[in-house]
């Protein structure tokens, strides 16, 4: 049932359907079932507390994880979730220290990619684009086939002026994805917290200059 519930939560980070609320929702109640019956399981606890972070509760999230870690003090995911966390909150600069303390406990994690890819966002959000560039590189190498990935680095890239990258980028990110746009993007926006939502313009509009669909 938790990994039912984490393949739903992983969907719905991808912004490859329309239906991300569903699925969010679908795998907490999920994850508050298995939890009533198994309340010390720790993957349980990250994972309610990603689905809580993604569908801005941020603060109950960062809880949840803090309870997995406590739980399970080896969960390197929870760390980046954590960080995760503070960056909807508008507080980017926080997330690589938590990023550097899973690396430091899973270096060679199957989800590493991601984490190089929120580390990309972060530094966005401090107006870092060309460390932006550099992080969301890293993740393309560690896994090409998250097209998301191409979407933000075709941003970054837009803001720093290499729109001809940039075009090119966003064309690989739409040979991965062809349904993917701005609007679904926007609509899955997993905070309301206006210092966050006021950066995230800056990637609407860098994914704009980059060719990516409005629609």
């Amino acid at each position: 049932m938790v990994w039912t519930a984490t393949v739903d939560t992983m969907v719905s980070g991808t912004y490859m359907t329309d239906d991300r609320a569903t699925l969010l929702a679908r795998a907490e109640t999920t994850l508050v079932e298995v939890l009533s019956v198994t309340p010390n399981h720790a993957f349980a606890h990250l994972i309610l507390g990603a689905v809580q972070i993604a569908t801005n509760r941020a603060l109950q999230g960062i809880a949840e994880c803090e309870r997995a870690l406590a739980l399970d003090h080896n969960l390197a995911e929870a760390h980046v979730q954590i960080g995760t966390g503070k960056y909807y909150l508008g507080h980017g600069g926080e997330l690589e220290a938590h990023v550097n303390e899973a690396f430091r406990l899973s270096p060679r994690d199957v989800f590493a990619f991601r984490w190089l890819f929120m580390l990309g966002f972060a530094k966005l959000q401090l107006d870092a684009n060309g460390e932006a560039v550099d992080w969301f590189h890293r993740s393309i190498e560690a896994n090409r086939n998250y097209s998301l990935t191409h979407f933000a680095l075709a941003a970054a890239l837009a803001l720093s002026g290499s729109l001809d990258q940039a075009k090119a980028v966003a064309k690989t990110g739409l040979e991965l994805d062809p349904r993917f746009s701005i609007r679904r993007y926007r609509n899955g926006a997993p905070s309301d917290y206006p210092a966050y939502l006021a950066k995230r313009e800056r990637i609407y509009e860098g994914m704009r200059m980059a060719g990516v669909p409005e629609e």
